[in-house]
């Protein structure tokens, strides 16, 4: 039945974004940007309502009260493709970086560049890290807006070593706004790579912000710390469920180190 429902809910998914694309374009493209943003946002809901139906998977995101008001950098984990969508529901404004070849895909593109969000070219990182700081900067001011950005880069599998990335350094300490870690361990539901969906309950928090002004240092530090912890915790209770998912190597040896330090 996993691979079945697995399968079932694959094909929903990508059907369910093909027809609402194509049924919501006259509304979304003739209405205002701000009203706009329903659709994708609707989108998102019917997904993941798709998931727990077919799939079996529900979500349990807590801690929206540490959501600040206005502009602000959203630091998610990056384990699955459910962190890419599952979080701007609850956001105003969000933005996205992303690579400059998306918004050349037809009615994708056109959704993407509706909502103004930041394309890059590959190449130089320092001067890519310069363009994406302006262009954020730019859309801040006209008004309040939420960054999105995985402060890993890729998608790593749950339990994995960090590999924390430093352009979120640099685009935190120019920007001067505040950054709310997000944790989960979505990865062990949806993996990265694999067609299966484990059915369970994927549980999110968004942690307390970290405030703006901070020595680069000092912010890596409490990035890296609050939300690894965090992370840690919610394998924890993953790993207790009545009917928790397969967990992959990473994950297992991540569980004996923390047996061991408790």
């Amino acid at each position: 039945m996993l691979y079945v429902r697995s399968l079932a809910f694959n094909f929903v998914f990508y059907v369910n974004l093909i027809v609402q694309m194509i049924l919501w374009t006259p509304y979304y493209f003739l209405s205002p940007r701000h009203r706009a943003w329903f659709v994708p946002k609707f989108w998102s809901r019917t997904s993941m309502w798709l998931y727990d139906k077919i799939a079996g998977t529900s979500n349990d995101i807590t801690g929206q009260e540490n959501l600040p008001e206005g502009s602000f950098i959203l630091a998610p984990k990056h384990q699955s493709f459910w962190d890419a969508i599952a979080f701007f529901p609850f956001l105003q404004d969000p933005l996205y970086i992303l690579k400059r070849e998306l918004t050349w895909i037809p009615f994708f593109g056109w959704y993407i560049m509706k909502m103004r969000m930041i394309p890059v070219d590959r190449g130089s990182r320092s001067k890519a890290l310069k363009a994406v700081v302006a262009a954020t900067r730019q859309e801040m001011a006209r008004n309040p807006r939420q960054l999105i950005i995985y402060p890993e880069g890729t998608r790593r599998a749950p339990g994995d070593e960090p590999a924390y990335k430093y352009g979120i350094v640099e685009i935190y300490s120019q920007l001067g706004v505040p950054v709310v870690p997000v944790a989960h361990v979505a990865g062990l539901y949806w993996p990265r790579r694999k067609f299966l969906r484990y059915p369970g309950t994927i549980k999110a928090r968004f942690l307390p912000p970290i405030p703006p002004g901070l020595s680069k240092e000092e912010f890596m530090e409490r990035l890296i710390g609050e939300t690894e912890a965090a992370c840690d915790q919610l394998l924890i209770e993953a790993s207790r469920a009545p009917n928790p998912p397969a967990f992959p190597p990473t994950a297992m040896k991540r569980l004996r180190e923390l047996g061991a330090k408790a």
